[in-house]
């Protein structure tokens, strides 16, 4: 039977995507903003460092709980109900983590906050590929990406001034006069297309708790897991090793109950379209580049180099700057060119800079990260744009909802990956380069005793006596040997960044081009 496309919108594309942009702008920017202000919290509210790390972890928990579910739950009420019921949700607890006044009620609101906030990202790109044209959906999606790729770049260093110029509780509070607009733009230009209206009327009814059951307890415990490990040892801990235990079997049931019902809440089987499949693997990768790159970077320049968190976040707000500047151009290459060969060559430019950090010294100056930073967000648009756009093709409308809330999913699940094996990897390489710096400085090493000599000479000239000369120069060799273990791990986290991605270059490829008709017809038109 004929399908019929759904009526044009009310209002110009471009006021409903800065609409939907504005909210999702809001909670990704929330994701990194609150990192820089937990020392803040936690002495505010009289807690442990280690509990104030509850603030994150019980929002990325319930963030990552719905996100996969978002695409249904846009299909069971209603797309534009959800995403303001989401905007409402994600407003209310922001006033409310703002007022918290212990540690507990803040960790309870975070939680509400995370489930606002996980449905905005998928419902905001659905709603973009219902509103566009399949030719203007590379600009739609150019959008969408400032919101999701610019957020994070900006979200420390605005977390740091707020919380040093202010207090900790206004990172929360200035989310809500953007959320009261929010709606009420929503309310006035975002309407359901026909399509959506129809999904809904047809899965009324229909419910798979088993599905919804295994998605909270597998995705729950997985960013658990994920957040949690390092500060527990992973697997030394018996905590990690049942809850992990868990998220597996339950990841286990929910693959093969989604595959199998007749209305899962994730439309896994949608993942046999080639297209689909190489773009969530994309996204994937695109996850963990971003977030891991991300939080590489300012680690690097507040413990090598002993910067506060807010002169860190200046280091990366050009390249957020850059970023803003890069979305539409990509949005016009991808629309111009073949969208694979776009991909390809944002792949090639990304590994390109990941190995170019390699070359970063313990002395390197702020000038010098800020413009690495910036090559190394110049390949990002080129990927994000072209994949956002590719996942649609070749689907039915009636699956867009599915395909925004899994491509939002896999990505962000990417970036928790990222951001947890790089914490641990930086951790454990940083040990290993110790031990091997140490084994080189004995007497006999002719480099390390004309080294330790100079440094006897110089306490001794400065007026030491030789057993203060030579305790002043133990101490300053071990900083020497763990600045430079520092460094050390830091370059070989980049270079598994970079070879990542180039692993990755050949993968557009895979993807089939799409015609003219496939296009068309993923607008709905037959």
């Amino acid at each position: 039977m004929a399908q019929i496309a759904a009526p044009a919108p009310r209002f110009s594309p471009w006021i409903v995507a800065m609409t939907v942009t504005l909210a999702t702008f809001m909670e990704v920017l929330d994701t990194s903003i609150a990192n820089v202000a937990l020392p803040h919290i936690a002495g505010n509210l009289g807690a442990t460092s280690d509990e104030s790390t509850w603030v994150q972890t019980s929002y990325l928990v319930s963030n990552a709980i719905i996100l996969p579910m978002s695409g249904w739950l846009s299909t069971r009420i209603g797309r534009k109900r959800f995403y303001m019921l989401c905007v409402v949700l994600f407003t209310l607890s922001s006033m409310l983590c703002g007022l918290a006044t212990t540690l507990p009620m803040l960790i309870v609101f975070r939680v509400m906050q995370g489930l606002g906030g996980g449905g905005l990202g998928p419902s905001e790109q659905a709603i973009l590929a219902d509103t566009f044209t399949p030719e203007q959906r590379n600009m739609g999606f150019a959008i969408y990406g400032m919101a999701v790729v610019v957020a994070p770049a900006i979200g420390p260093t605005l977390g740091g001034w707020i919380t040093d110029n202010y207090s900790w509780h206004w990172i929360f509070f200035i989310n809500v006069p953007i959320g009261i607009i929010s709606l009420f733009l929503t309310q006035r230009v975002v309407h359901d297309p026909q399509h959506v209206i129809d999904a809904k009327k047809n899965r009324a009814g229909s419910t798979d708790y088993l599905g919804i059951t295994s998605i909270v307890i597998g995705v729950g415990l997985l960013q658990y897991v994920l957040d949690k490990g390092e500060q527990l040892e992973w697997f030394d801990s018996t905590l990690i090793r049942i809850a992990f235990g868990i998220a597996v079997i339950a990841l286990v049931v929910m693959v093969w109950r989604e595959w199998t019902h007749r209305n899962p809440v994730i439309e896994i089987r949608l993942l046999k379209n080639r297209n689909f499949a190489s773009s969530t693997i994309s996204n994937f990768t695109l996850g963990m580049v971003l977030n891991g790159s991300t939080i590489l970077i300012p680690q690097f320049l507040q413990l090598q180099l002993g910067y506060s968190a807010e002169r860190a976040g200046w280091a990366l707000s050009p390249a957020g700057l850059a970023l803003a500047l890069l979305m539409p151009v990509a949005g016009i290459l991808g629309s111009k060119f073949d969208p694979r060969k776009v991909i390809a060559v944002g792949f090639l430019l990304t590994s390109a800079s990941m190995f170019s950090m390699m070359r970063i010294t313990p002395d390197v100056d702020f000038t010098h990260i800020v413009w690495m930073r910036v090559f190394q967000v110049v390949g990002l648009p080129l990927i994000f744009i072209p994949i956002s756009t590719l996942a649609y093709v070749g689907m039915r409308q009636q699956d867009n909802n599915q395909v925004s809330g899994i491509s939002n999913f896999v990505r962000n699940l990417g970036g928790a990956i990222g951001v947890s094996f790089l914490v641990s990897y930086l951790t454990r390489h940083r040990q290993t380069s110790r031990v091997d710096l140490v084994s080189h400085l004995h007497h006999g090493n002719p480099f390390f005793d004309r080294y330790f000599s100079a440094l006897l000479h110089s306490a001794i000239v400065t007026g030491s006596s030789v057993s203060e000369a030579g305790h002043r120069s133990l101490v300053q060799l071990q900083s020497l040997v763990d600045s430079q273990a520092n460094v050390l791990a830091f370059i070989s986290a980049f270079f598994v960044l970079g070879a990542l991605v180039a692993l990755l270059i050949p993968l557009p490829f895979l993807m089939k081009r799409p015609s003219p008709q496939e296009i068309t017809a993923s607008q709905g038109i037959h």
